[in-house]
């Protein structure tokens, strides 16, 4: 499972890269604005801030709703770096727009997934991702980690080679457990990937070892 860290902060995304363990970042006007980044230079320069810290796989998100200018505002961001995946939302005009960026060989990541039906669409117009939101999912009721599994199954049986992104991650388990039902990606908040280092008996066992060692070098 490939991890992507969901923020637009810096120096979270550096402690991750350093890590070892970072596959890529995923953003959105929401985390642009909570590391105070507005106006549309700035973003840009954000995102190739971004993209000189990781080795690829930079979603970047259109903010236009219609066919024209989502594919503008596509090729403007793929333009910023190689490593930019263009983020476009389920609709209409963005299914006509991630097959339109595809063919020009634009990468494209097809977010606000919530069916498997919208999944299917994504992948026939040729998205390299798509981002099914299990947290917002499960907050209105329904088994986001029953749709990663769907969905897995769908691509499975027409070896579509979109992959599952699987986005909106609350806590460890839901990584853990994106991970059993096949999710090919993850993307969630710093505080989640470090979350997985932590168990108490890898503490206490840590500590004895520490005291044992101390002991026979007195």
């Amino acid at each position: 499972m490939k991890f992507f860290i969901d923020t637009a902060n810096l120096n979270e995304i550096r402690e991750a890269q350093d890590l070892g363990v970072l596959d890529g970042v995923t953003t959105n006007p929401s985390l642009m604005a909570k590391e105070g980044i507005t106006g549309g230079q700035n973003i840009l320069k954000h995102y190739k801030d971004i993209c000189n810290i990781v080795d690829d796989n930079v979603s970047a998100e259109v903010i236009a709703t219609d066919f024209e200018t989502m594919v503008e505002e596509g090729k403007a961001l793929a333009g910023i770096d190689d490593k930019i995946v263009v983020k476009i939302p389920m609709i209409k005009d963005g299914v006509k727009a991630i097959a339109a960026l595809t063919a020009e060989g634009i990468r494209t990541n097809c977010t606000l997934i919530f069916n498997a039906g919208q999944a299917i669409l994504a992948a026939k117009a040729g998205a390299d991702y798509v981002s099914p939101f299990i947290g917002r999912l499960d907050d209105v009721g329904s088994d986001g980690l029953a749709l990663i599994a769907q969905i897995a199954s769908i691509y499975d049986n027409y070896t579509f080679e979109t992959e599952i992104l699987a986005a909106s991650i609350r806590h460890n388990m839901h990584l853990i457990q994106c991970a059993e039902i096949g999710a090919d990606v993850a993307t969630c908040p710093w505080s989640v990937i470090t979350g997985l280092l932590d168990h108490p008996l890898t503490d206490s066992g840590l500590e004895k070892f520490l005291a044992d060692y101390k002991k026979g070098n007195k």
